[in-house]
């Protein structure tokens, strides 16, 4: 029978969310690719540094510990083949059971996303991230320098999300912007029995949903889930029937009425957290792994203005 991904979990990632390339990446912006491809293969017995996103794949992959095949975690880099030698050496050297790599040399590599069935993207590569969320895929860009701590609760993965255009779409968001808080309120109020359309990261919550009950406790790695957003109450109850009539439970949700995230992403301590206001990343990522989420009203006004 032919190889299939089918039933599982797949997070690609880029050479630079999963290891810390950034050194290597100045070379490649002041020097071009050949310098890069040369230093890559000089430090090709050299294990790269663990990356932003290295704790995620290390958790998602003790999901296979009893032998179960549930979680594929795949390279999906920019760089060239030879380079890609390097990043799998450092993976083998990382304990990470990596088998599957896509390496386009310079060339976009999100397109790939597609065949490999991916519930996941993560990449240093702006354009890469836009293109991917255009195409329907989750993804988000990875604040490279945020604080990682990889001994923070061994047995638990804990991954957070912001609601708005991330989980949701961006429907409340938009009133919010257009017409204030006040309208925003009463247009929530209004609309709670109608759940709130899908966001471009509810294919992952559903996978990471369906992950957490094929593992039960075949496993010792256990999945642990965040809401984290500005909603206040009564806006709350639409973002808690949406996912109600999605069939999902997380186990945390916060209703900060803007109160800033960090403090308490700081008790939550996540592996990982997707928000799509840039502003709160940078808040986050003092914390703990962030990814900007490119999508929704609030990057397009920024796009328009001539932001990132």
């Amino acid at each position: 029978m032919p190889v299939t991904l089918d039933n599982k979990l797949i997070v690609a990632l880029s050479s630079r969310a999963l290891f810390d390339f950034e050194d290597e990446n100045t070379v490649f912006e002041q020097q071009g690719d050949a310098a890069y491809t040369r230093l890559q293969l000089e430090r090709l017995d050299q294990p790269a540094p663990t990356g932003v996103a290295f704790p995620l794949a290390r958790k998602l992959l003790a999901f296979n510990s009893d032998g179960e095949h549930r979680v594929e975690v795949v390279i999906l880099s920019r760089n060239d083949p030879v380079s890609g030698l390097r990043v799998f050496r450092s993976a083998v050297a990382g304990g990470l059971a990596l088998e599957r790599g896509v390496f386009t040399r310079g060339q976009p590599p999100w397109r790939y996303l597609r065949p490999l069935g991916a519930h996941l993207f993560l990449s240093a590569h702006d354009r890469d991230v836009s293109d991917a969320l255009g195409a329907g895929f989750p993804a988000a860009r990875v604040f490279s320098r945020s604080v990682v701590d990889a001994k923070r609760h061994p047995e638990e993965l804990r991954i957070a999300f912001d609601g708005d255009a991330v989980l949701f779409s961006d429907e409340a968001e938009r009133v919010f912007q257009s017409a204030g808080l006040d309208a925003f309120q009463l247009h929530e109020h209004d609309h709670a029995a109608r759940p709130l359309p899908p966001g471009p990261f509810k294919p992952l919550l559903e996978a990471l949903h369906r992950l957490q009950q094929a593992a039960g406790e075949k496993v010792s790695m256990r999945l642990r889930t965040a809401l984290v957003t500005a909603r206040s109450a009564p806006a709350h109850e639409r973002a808690i029937r949406t996912l109600m009539g999605w069939g999902i439970e997380l186990d945390e949700a916060m209703f900060l009425g803007g109160l800033q995230k960090g403090p308490f992403l700081g008790e939550f301590e996540p592996d990982f957290f997707f928000d799509d206001q840039l502003s709160h990343c940078e808040s986050a990522a003092l914390i703990g792994a962030t990814g900007h989420v490119a999508a929704g009203v609030v990057n397009l006004s920024r796009a328009r203005a001539g932001g990132d």
